[in-house]
Order: structure tokens, then sequence, then C-alpha cells
């Protein structure tokens, strides 16, 4: 568990934005755990962090997530470049409210990212080559049955933003459509790593 000045001073350090003006101007800041020193554990073991506002009074909410891609996707290259891999970074108005796979609303990507490529299928992720576009790098969920959590990531991510557990799909949702709503179908997303937060 992190509080949302460790999250604040993390990116600060790194020169990022962290937004502060008005209510619902949502930092959405995914957490990714140095400690698995790059092996691909399969499992829900990140964590994505959301800091914003209502009426002046700061709001904190953390949820665990991959923000790896799972077994199956490293096993089972979709992309002949190899799998990708989010580079930490910060990425402004990288994402929008709109479907997942026509499916269910979630945060699509809509402008470039830049992703690591491993195709070697060595169980560790490869942080050598980049490659940077457009390849539906969403913030999206897992268990899409209220009150369950899933465990193992399998196939819910080939280098998406995987919130583990609906109930905090549908709160983190809640949040990004107010933000929407106030502001506009927006959104920066910023990933860090634990080792970045002291």
């Amino acid at each position: 568990m992190y509080i949302r000045k460790q999250i604040k001073e993390a990116l600060q350090a790194k020169g990022y934005k962290f937004f502060e003006t008005g209510d619902y101007n949502v930092n959405i800041v995914g957490v990714r755990n140095s400690e698995t020193a790059g092996k691909v554990t399969n499992r829900f073991d990140d964590v994505i962090t959301v800091s914003y506002k209502i009426d002046g009074e700061w709001q904190y909410h953390e949820f665990d997530c991959t923000t790896d891609p799972g077994t199956h996707w490293v096993e089972n290259v979709m992309n002949k470049k190899g799998v990708a891999i989010l580079k930490p970074g910060q990425y402004r108005s990288s994402h929008k409210i709109r479907k997942h796979l026509g499916q269910y609303e979630a945060l699509g990507q809509q402008n470039p990212v830049t992703v690591y490529r491993d195709n070697n299928k060595d169980g560790k992720y490869d942080l050598v080559k980049t490659d940077t576009g457009l390849f539906g790098i969403n913030v999206h969920r897992a268990s899409k049955y209220a009150g369950k959590k899933s465990t193992q990531i399998n196939k819910w991510s080939a280098g998406c933003q995987v919130i583990a557990a609906n109930d905090d799909w549908t709160k983190f949702m809640k949040i990004m459509r107010k933000a929407r709503d106030t502001w506009n179908n927006n959104f920066t997303y910023t990933l860090i790593e634990s080792k970045d937060i002291s």
C-alpha cells in the first residue's frame, strides 16, 4: 500500500505532471512491482492508483492489477516483433473511454505509447527493444462477474493494464466517467516502478 504523497513525489522526481487543479482531474498511475525482477509471474502483482479531488478534498484509491502481459501471450506471441510490455513513462492524453474489444467501456489507447518487445519466450521480460505506436494498450478489467477477482493473468493481458477485481473495476470506471464529464474524454496514463517510490 502506498499513499498519495508517495505517488506525487515519485512523479515529480521524474519531471512528470501531477494534476492538482479542480475536482476529478485524475492522476492514473500504474506501479509495476520491481521485486519480480522481470520474471513472468502471471499474477496481478502490480497496482493502479488513482488520485483526484472532490470538493477540494484529495481522494486516493489503489487497485490490484497487472502492467505486464500474462504467460499465454508471452508464449503465444501475437506480434512478430514480440509480446508488448509497456515502457514506464508518462503518456499524455493517451487514453479515452470507449469500448474494449467492442464489449464494454474501458480506457482505450488513442495516442502512441512505447512498449518493449520480447519474443524469446524464456519466462523473463526482455526490456531492450522498443516499439512506439498504437497497439491497443488499453486499461481494462479481468473478471466480468461482480464480487469476483482474477488471480492468474493468462489471456487477460497481451500488454494491457488490467484490473483484477470486478468491484474495483466498477469503482474505477465510475471515477473515470465523472472525470470525463467534468473535463473531457482524454486521460493521461503514467507507469512507474515500485523502486521509484520512497
